[in-house]
């Protein structure tokens, strides 16, 4: 009997030690874990500027455009190629390369349809014209909007006009003219006249609203953390998370700092910070949204131009935008962290190779290359670094393509 006895304290014992490793939350950390969750991201907001972003025909004209490699330069880049499924919709390189080499790191497309600005800097506020500048960047795509009229025509009239209505007339239009050509294309754009520009214009940014009709639809879905946070939030011990996860997660809401920036369903303040991250070697350190907030303001296809369906007044974002403020400078968009595990190398231009490399930026804080960076050391130790990114993980899960 005593033995039993014995054997019965020493379980308890050891239930004891097992429930004492596991981290204990108090009402505002259970509070702040729930708001991490998925279950609490806010039903996908609508695109005020272009009112073919929920057609399903919209959307499956977008999908066959965005891995159609035969709009380029050479036939052989698509905006899948960059944006790559089966790599999380990014191509796992520190700069993107289309017929060239970019200057910074591929973005992901999951889950963009929450973005109030697109790219590193933020210069295009919303998906659709984010999609066109790439069509007409010299080192991406490389082409020119007759160009992409032209292969519209050729081969997508019919379910263009069925989305969008008619064409353009191609009756001598070239097949090579816009204004971010080269000089050649540039004199034939201008040739044409306003009249016919603005028809060219309007069918180019159609070409983008049917892109983006499809990757709106490209999201996230639920991870391990997820089922965990709803369990905490909800008052429970919660469980899928690992000893070192969980003080990771804490690590994450606390010292680290990291939820400062990297919060909400999305684990993304959808803002933009300068956190110090180095120049890419070689180059001259990246002004970031200092220069984007300008470019969005000038930018012919942004949320008050004439291409766009919105309304008056329905550009709240764009109205409100300040210029001019130096913490701006080198300023870079927070990335959302799901699936970060999945997406090295990091930061705008691929500067740092892995996670570890990431978290010991952050845990010394160097100064900024340009403007000043917002961080404060973090003092991180080898092991929290660790636990950090153990966290990290548990934010991998599939992505998803939806039905709207």
């Amino acid at each position: 009997m005593r033995r039993l006895f014995a054997i019965i304290a020493l379980a308890a014992a050891a239930l004891a030690l097992l429930a004492s490793t596991g981290q204990r939350w108090n009402a505002e950390q259970r509070a702040l874990i729930g708001s991490l969750g998925l279950s609490q991201l806010e039903p996908m907001p609508r695109d005020p500027s272009n009112r073919f972003a929920d057609d399903s025909a919209a959307a499956s004209l977008g999908r066959r455009l965005f891995f159609d490699t035969l709009l380029s330069a050479n036939g052989r880049v698509s905006c899948g190629t960059c944006h790559d499924p089966a790599r999380n919709f990014q191509d796992g390189t520190p700069v993107a390369q289309g017929v060239g080499v970019t200057d910074r790191r591929t973005m992901p497309v999951a889950s963009t349809a929450w973005n109030s600005w697109q790219f590193w800097d933020g210069r295009k506020d919303s998906q659709w014209s984010q999609a066109l500048g790439p069509l007409e960047s010299a080192v991406e795509h490389g082409g020119t909007r007759t160009f992409y009229v032209h292969e519209i025509a050729r081969r997508y009239a019919r379910d263009y006009q069925a989305v969008f209505g008619a064409l353009p007339v191609m009756q001598g239009l070239p097949r090579h003219a816009g204004p971010a050509g080269d000089s050649s294309a540039r004199a034939a754009w201008q040739r044409l006249g306003a009249e016919r520009q603005d028809e060219i214009n309007r069918a180019f940014a159609n070409i983008g609203k049917a892109i983006a009709a499809f990757e709106r639809r490209v999201q996230v879905t639920p991870s391990r953390f997820d089922r965990y946070a709803a369990q905490v939030a909800a008052g429970g011990r919660g469980d899928g998370l690992s000893e070192d996860e969980e003080r990771g997660l804490a690590l994450f809401i606390g010292k680290g700092q990291c939820v400062n920036c990297h919060n909400g369903a999305l684990f993304t303040d959808q803002h933009f910070h300068n956190t110090g991250v180095p120049a890419r070697a070689g180059r001259a350190p990246d002004r970031g949204r200092a220069a984007g907030e300008r470019l969005v303001l000038a930018d012919e296809f942004n949320c008050r131009g004439r291409y766009s369906d919105a309304r008056a007044g329905a550009c709240a974002e764009l109205e409100f935008l300040a210029t001019g403020s130096h913490e701006m400078e080198g300023a870079m968009k927070t990335p959302s962290l799901r699936n970060v595990a999945e997406r090295a190398p990091f930061m705008h231009a691929g500067q740092m190779a892995s996670l570890g490399d990431v978290l010991a930026h952050y845990s010394a804080a160097p100064a900024s290359p340009i403007g000043h960076s917002e961080l404060r050391p973090a003092r991180l130790s080898p092991r929290e670094r660790a636990q950090i990114i153990a966290f990290l993980r548990t934010l991998s899960s599939p992505l998803t393509v939806t039905s709207r």
